[in-house]
């Protein structure tokens, strides 16, 4: 009888979010951040304007505005799948000052896990994942929490997630 060795344990490692790198991904949704940026009611509140490509529209899609309720998950974590959704973009931004990780790949076939990357999102920062994005589920952190996610809603809204196992690839995150 044959038995398949698993991989060894691949640790990804864990990189600060930063826009310049995240780029190739979709946005870094952040106040601060270089752009339009104003002075509004009265001086009493900032605005900074156009933080992340919304795209939504495709076949007959329209922007979806929800709440994710998120559980904590503890590290060090094994990661199952990646997900992504061509249809259009889907961005996560934290509703208190909160941590959560990104785990990414470029859009195209199902990735390898060396093509993994994983980014933590401190307080105040969410993204705004491209569409055809390979990205896992959210995982939150320390207490979890509520997540506002913008998303495409419409015709085959509920059909736009393509899933890619990950659990041969033995792909973990560090504590």
């Amino acid at each position: 009888m044959t038995t398949t060795a698993r991989p060894p344990r691949r640790w990804l490692t864990v990189e600060p979010l930063e826009a310049p790198a995240f780029l190739p991904f979709g946005d870094v949704i952040e106040a601060g951040r270089p752009g339009k940026h104003r002075t509004i009611n009265e001086g009493f509140a900032e605005r900074f304007d156009d933080l992340a490509r919304l795209d939504t529209g495709r076949q007959g899609g329209r922007p979806v505005v929800s709440v994710f309720r998120a559980r904590p998950r503890p590290l060090p974590l094994q990661l199952r799948l990646v997900e992504r959704h061509l249809l259009g973009s889907q961005a996560f931004v934290p509703m208190r000052s909160q941590r959560f990780l990104v785990v990414v790949a470029p859009a195209g076939p199902g990735p390898s896990a060396a093509q993994l990357r994983c980014f933590m999102a401190g307080p105040g920062q969410g993204v705004n994942y491209a569409a055809g994005t390979w990205h896992h589920p959210l995982i939150a952190l320390d207490q979890g929490g509520d997540f506002l996610v913008v998303d495409r809603g419409g015709p085959l809204a509920a059909d736009d997630c393509e899933e890619h196992p990950l659990l041969d690839a033995n792909v973990w995150v560090p504590e």
